[in-house]
């Protein structure tokens, strides 16, 4: 289970999340040179668990910057201008690496599924069938939506078309089974990069990309004398990933001793373990929320275990209600684009424990009331009694 948190408020958002007291107080720790052997040691045992917690076969980066940054190392170490990428959208952020790569010269095709579904195979498939993709993204879980993707569907039908499948694993690492040694229906048929932040069920806050890179994936790389990124190439990283005493662009310290703490705790609790528990979270969240007439946006087949997108019943407004909920120190999301003013999103994943989730149903209950709206409140926290 999570360490304790000194958060003064309840940060149920879908990042960043709830912060344990010992990934603050490394971050509060002295600053260190960054060639000094503590930190280093400190940087090595971070990308070590990394790599360990990926399964990664290959090579893992940990670089200072955010999940928006890990997107474009992702895409621009491995897909050059002119080759040809798809991407598979379930939401606002799958999209975003519509406009990534056309940034950098890369053929985009598209497939957007409807917000709140998960995308259609059979067009997935149609799609590869007439393209010669180098790569394929996927978004694992988009924060807009609370959409987890079908990778059991996904990865067999972009590794028979031999495309790269880069997952970004942003609102899902540390919370769902992401692993690079995984096959799915043929030997061959694995994840070959994945992208991720600190931020969110890593239980960190936010400052950090890190990206894993499988052979086929670094080989990709390797076929490119020269990519269009200076930052963002991963052959300037790597002799820093090899022995961190050694210098390219100075690390974040701090954050990187924060990070390492939060790790540590993830393998405290054990990878099996946290993915079970966040499972339980979003199904319980859920389901507590259905007391107060709430629906989630996508169905619970399709629903991711780290956040949900919650649609309000006829006539809540969502700028009243959630500044009342802040006022007494709760903080929810809005949601984006279409769903703006018509939902909410709630953030349950890393260090979040039992008691935030039924407080959280509490105040969410005791406002729908102050507001007018009928709520049982005991009823929605019986939800939650298994946790």
């Amino acid at each position: 289970m999570p360490g304790m948190t000194k958060n003064k408020e309840l940060l149920m958002i879908p990042g960043p999340t709830p912060v344990a007291d010992e990934v603050y107080e490394a971050l509060a720790s002295e600053t260190y040179a960054h060639t000094d052997p503590r930190f280093v040691k400190n940087y090595s045992e971070a990308i070590r668990l990394t790599t360990e917690m990926l399964s990664c076969p290959g090579e893992v980066y940990l670089v200072c910057g955010s999940g928006t940054l890990a997107m474009e190392m992702a895409v621009v170490n491995t897909v050059k201008p002119g080759e040809k990428l798809l991407v598979i959208s379930q939401g606002f952020f799958g999209d975003r690496f519509i406009q990534l790569g056309k940034a950098f010269g890369i053929e985009v095709d598209f497939i957007k599924s409807e917000w709140g579904k998960q995308v259609d195979p059979e067009e997935v498939s149609t799609k590869l069938s007439a393209g010669n993709y180098k790569a394929v993204t996927v978004t694992h879980v988009d924060t807009s939506t609370g959409v987890i993707a079908d990778l059991e569907t996904l990865v067999p039908l972009v590794k028979a078309h031999n495309a790269l499948f880069i997952l970004d694993g942003v609102c899902a690492t540390a919370a769902v089974e992401e692993s690079m040694t995984k096959t799915y229906g043929s030997e061959n048929f694995t994840i070959d990069v994945i992208l991720t932040g600190s931020q969110k069920a890593i239980g960190c806050p936010p400052g950090l990309a890190i990206v894993a890179f499988n052979s086929l994936a670094l080989a990709a790389r390797e076929a490119m004398s020269s990519i269009p990124a200076y930052y963002a190439d991963i052959a300037m990283w790597r002799p820093v990933m090899e022995n961190p005493s050694k210098y390219f662009a100075t690390p974040a310290v701090n954050m990187v001793n924060a990070y390492y703490a939060a790790m540590k705790l993830v393998f405290a609790e054990g990878l099996s373990q946290r993915y079970n528990r966040h499972s339980a979270y979003g199904r319980a969240v859920r389901s507590a929320l259905t007391s107060f007439g709430m629906v989630a946006l996508a169905d619970e087949e399709a629903a991711a275990p780290t956040l949900s997108c919650i649609l309000y019943p006829e006539g809540v407004d969502d700028a009243a209600f959630r500044s009342a909920l802040s006022a007494k120190g709760l903080v929810l999301a809005g949601a984006l684009a279409n769903l703006a003013g018509k939902a909410f999103r709630i953030g349950h994943m890393g260090n979040t424990t039992p008691e935030m989730l039924r407080q959280t149903v509490k105040l969410i209950g005791e406002t729908l009331k102050e507001m007018g709206r009928p709520a049982d409140i005991e009823a929605a926290l019986k939800h939650l009694e298994t946790l």
